[in-house]
């Protein structure tokens, strides 16, 4: 009997997550979930992202649970200018700030 295995449980140095990787991750995911926090104080802000998103009011809390999720509400963010410049301000985060929690996100710009 054959069973899978994951390369991050084999040791493999190469899949390793070092711990500054784990914390850049875990500073990208605080600034999107200050994304989403930023989103839900405007109604005409979680209006687009409804529209955008196809959620609705009932599904945003199952939808916070699925991988992605909080990449999707960065990329909302920083898919109009505007907003991601009120929301970098209020923050008091920079324009690379909010880019590299998008790399960290997997948010790709081809």
């Amino acid at each position: 009997m054959l069973l899978a295995v994951s390369p991050y449980q084999t040791g493999n140095r190469m899949f390793r997550q070092t711990a500054g990787q784990a914390a850049q991750k875990q500073r990208a995911e605080e600034i999107a979930t200050a994304a989403l926090g930023f989103i839900a104080a405007d109604e005409d802000r979680l209006g687009g992202f409804f529209a955008m998103t196809g959620l609705s009011p009932d599904e945003i809390r199952k939808a916070a649970t699925k991988p992605g999720f909080l990449a999707s509400v960065l990329q909302h963010v920083l898919s109009d200018e505007a907003s991601a410049a009120q929301f970098a301000s209020e923050h008091g985060l920079s324009p690379e700030d909010l880019q590299k929690a998008a790399c960290q996100l997997g948010i790709r710009w081809d």
